[in-house]
């Protein structure tokens, strides 16, 4: 009896730590699936999916915003799709060698349907392994064609635009989007500067100097077409007054003259030229 019992206690001490060691892995196994199969990606970010027993990074199936299971032995790498903006600040040579200090802005962010790319080209640092050095590479290459003069007065603007095209198909074959480029200050040293400004200053008078001399050459040319064409009036008035045109008008006067209430004494064609004479009158 003694063997039986035994065997019972042994037995059911087996079975209890049987049990005992299912349940912890079950235990282990539960807390391993909830951390790692279970996974909520937020708004304004994209997934993109590593198998490690499946064939490697899944390129073609981009994960949206929302809850997603996944093996535990697979990783998910998140991306922020928002749109960041990079502030650089460089000393680059203009054309003539001058070095001169540039702040620009950007602001990017990677292609929704291309972040699998993206990660297995640069990864999720790709801001500091790809879009800062291509900013400073366009940033160097563009101003390095202009001078200083043009590039603080003139054509800060071009420079800009040709930077965004640059920086925009470089960073397109590379799966980012470029959504602007700004040029926030250029910054030339203070000798450079005032001669620049001195110039322009110096330049700006000539055209003020310039457009005073025009409104007054277009004035004399005024007045001389103003006095030709009343020299011209003049001489056809004159031609056209005969003797029988100065007579009808004589006429005429020596009627409105008739019908005055003032008093007076009119005799007509007392003179030589038939015109009425006009001897006086209150």
């Amino acid at each position: 009896m003694s063997i039986g019992t035994n065997g019972k206690k042994s037995f059911g001490q087996g079975k209890l730590i049987t049990t005992g060691i299912i349940i912890f892995i079950a235990l282990i196994g539960i807390l391993i699936f909830s951390n790692a199969t279970f996974l909520t990606i937020d708004a304004g970010e994209r997934g993109v999916l590593f198998k490690r027993f499946g064939g490697g990074l899944d390129k073609e199936h981009i994960y949206a915003p929302g809850f997603h299971v996944i093996a535990p032995w697979n990783n998910m790498y998140l991306y922020s799709v928002r749109e960041q903006q990079l502030e650089e600040t460089m000393d680059v040579l203009s054309a003539n060698g001058l070095n001169i200090s540039v702040d620009v802005t950007v602001r990017v962010n990677p292609a929704y349907d291309k972040i699998g790319d993206l990660h297995e080209k640069f990864g999720t640092d790709y801001l500091t392994s790809l879009v800062r050095p291509e900013i400073r590479s366009s940033v160097r290459k563009i101003i390095g064609r202009f001078s200083p003069e043009e590039l603080y007065s003139t054509r800060r603007e071009e420079v800009q635009q040709l930077i965004q095209e640059d920086l925009e198909g470089i960073l397109k074959r590379n799966y980012v989007e470029l959504r602007a480029t700004l040029i926030r200050e250029i910054r030339l040293p203070d000798k450079v500067k005032m001669a620049i400004e001195e110039k322009i200053e110096a330049e700006q008078k000539a055209l003020k100097y310039e457009y005073i001399l025009d409104q007054e050459r277009k004035e004399a040319e005024r007045k001389i077409i103003e006095a030709e064409a009343k020299a011209k009036s003049n001489q056809i008035l004159s031609a056209s007054l005969t003797d029988k045109i100065l007579q009808d008008k004589g006429i005429e006067a020596t009627l409105q003259l008739a019908n005055s209430p003032n008093s007076k004494v009119i005799i007509v064609g007392s003179q030589g030229d038939g015109l009425p004479l006009i001897l006086g009158g209150n």
